[in-house]
């Protein structure tokens, strides 16, 4: 059971993360965006970027690729569950679909359309909130109770397999005196702080 312990709080740190950007953003729309009768370009390409990110980040977790398809192997009595997360997982979807097909690369110049960004942000994160908690809630002792020992350690090392790939892949930078992350970062934090005065 040390490997299934192991593997779970491996995913939920993934899961805190996750969490951490969401309500970030919601803060964002909050502070920044939801009050203003118009957005500029600069600005909805800024809360467009990150919804995508979050959404593709949310897709590659550890838990799609590992976790879920190794429930679905060991019962069917978790169906349901696995359902709503799918649902929960299609309307986050829409949300991005309507931010990249209506509502996205534009200004917005209208405050009834600042209200439906907004609202639609909102319902991504919404959405994508509700999942992490019934995966916490429901999926995590679903899986403790129905994963085998030897598939806990499958598992796991698939998943320490993943990470190094994941580290392998990254371009090297050892002659770098500053990684590009925290970089980009505060020019992110410049960039919104701009947009909003």
């Amino acid at each position: 059971m040390l490997t299934a312990t192991y593997t779970l709080v491996a995913l939920s740190v993934e899961q805190a993360k996750v969490r951490v950007s969401l309500q970030s953003l919601q803060q964002l729309l909050q502070t920044n965006f939801i009050h203003q009768s118009t957005l500029t370009a600069g600005q909805v390409n800024y809360a467009c970027d990150i919804v995508k990110r979050l959404y593709e980040s949310c897709h590659w977790r550890k838990l799609d690729m590992f976790l879920i398809p190794a429930i679905r192997h060991a019962t069917s009595e978790a169906a349901t569950l696995l359902q709503d997360l799918d649902e929960l997982g299609r309307a986050a979807a829409d949300a991005v679909g309507v931010l990249a097909i209506k509502l996205g690369a534009t200004a917005v110049d209208t405050a009834s359309k600042v209200a439906q960004f907004c609202s639609t942000v909102e319902a991504f994160c919404s959405a994508t909130l509700r999942r992490l908690e019934l995966e916490e809630q429901q999926l995590f002792p679903v899986a403790r109770s129905v994963i085998s020992g030897e598939a806990w350690f499958s598992i796991a090392n698939q998943m320490l397999a993943h990470d190094a790939y994941v580290q392998e892949s990254r371009p090297a930078r050892a002659s770098e005196p500053y990684t590009e992350e925290p970089y980009e970062q505060a020019r992110r934090q410049r960039v919104a702080a701009n947009l909003v005065n």
